[in-house]
């Protein structure tokens, strides 16, 4: 009896000593969502080294890492373990880089410099949007990748994508096909406005006031604009700037649309959410706006490490969305919404060109 007696104490702190050893759950989980956000930075990173390589730099670092996080996903399969720090950079960090991306937009130029820009910008945007749809609906196509890119067309590529992306309660792999594909295209219009520009009749400014009115992203904005000289650069991006300005009463109006089509659908329980993160992002745009340079100095340094941790933020975010794209889901739910947004594309390029 007492050799068992002595047994048990003998298990029961050997019992001890292994939970003692043992890691708390609580330690692993936040060992792995540590790991989850780090692992879409690496990949981040990976995007930054591919964009420097030639044809690549077309495309940029945010597209280069989406690139890299698909084919992750489709070789090695969703790293399961590592779920919840990539659903933190797809989610948290993606607001975090919107409201930061409020400090690109000036209001006070948009408006002083810009309003018969901002007038013509309206135009393009609703056109982008309404022409999407419809050619989408007519294709039978997916509906909601289809008006994410109607509004990555009409706004400002990836960050309105973004931003519109929780109004409308699309799903982590339609955004990430929404914003691969306005990166791709985007790049293409791009590289055809740099190729089609010296045989145009079209003045520096008129130049570029057709790129800033059509293009996609501020990034082909700045790679079909700055061919023409610093004049037509500088037109071009006052008149993308007028687009990233209608952001906010875009998602003020998706909200109202989204809450009448709930009420209207009896099974339709859901309410549709304010987007905070869109307070922020007028925040930010009113401080680089009134504030910064005005009443605070800021070193130009600093500026640009800001504008460096929104890029790098927002490609984490694009990450952890890229991480969830099925290649066969792809190519089930993309091929109609892309056509339809070429198309759209294409006569947004003409109606711009018909505006200046």
């Amino acid at each position: 009896m007492g050799i068992l007696k002595e047994n048990e104490k003998r298990d029961e702190s050997m019992g001890s000593a292994e939970k003692k050893t043992a890691p708390s759950p609580k330690k692993n989980s936040t060992g792995l969502w540590i790991g989850g956000i780090a692992f879409t930075f690496f990949i981040a990173f990976l995007g930054y080294l591919l964009a420097k390589v030639p044809g690549f730099s077309l495309v940029g670092q945010m597209a280069s890492a989406i690139i890299i996080a698909v084919a992750y996903r489709q070789l090695f399969g969703y790293p399961e373990a590592l779920k919840a720090g990539i659903n933190f950079s797809s989610k948290i960090l993606l607001r975090a880089a919107i409201v930061l991306y409020g400090l690109k937009l000036n209001i006070h130029t948009v408006l002083e410099d810009g309003l018969g820009l901002l007038v013509r910008d309206i135009g393009i945007i609703i056109v982008a949007i309404l022409l999407t749809v419809w050619l989408a609906k007519k294709l039978k196509a997916n509906p909601v990748i289809s008006m994410l890119l109607g509004v990555g067309t009409g706004v400002c590529g990836a960050a309105a994508i973004a931003a519109v992306a929780p109004i409308i309660k699309a799903e982590d792999d339609d955004t990430a096909i929404s914003v691969g594909i306005i990166a791709l295209m985007g790049t293409i219009f791009g590289i055809v406005y740099t190729i089609l520009r010296p045989i145009l009749p079209l003045t520096p400014a008129e130049y570029g006031a057709w790129t800033g009115m059509s293009l996609h992203e501020i990034a082909h904005v700045v790679l079909a604009g700055a061919p023409g000289g610093q004049e037509a650069l500088g037109i071009a991006l006052l008149a993308k700037l007028g687009r990233v300005f209608l952001l906010v009463p875009l998602c003020f109006v998706l909200m109202y649309w989204m809450r009448r089509k709930s009420g209207a659908d009896a099974a339709d329980g859901a309410k549709v959410g304010f987007p905070m993160f869109l307070l922020g992002f007028i925040a930010m745009s009113l401080i680089g706006t009134y504030v910064i340079g005005s009443v605070v100095v800021v070193p130009d340094g600093v500026m640009e490490f800001i504008g460096s941790a929104t890029t790098w933020l927002l490609t984490a975010a694009m990450v952890g969305l890229g991480l969830n794209v099925s290649l066969g889901d792809v190519r089930k739910k993309a091929l109609k919404p892309l056509i339809a947004m070429t198309v759209a594309s294409i006569v947004l390029s003409v109606l711009a060109f018909v505006m200046v």
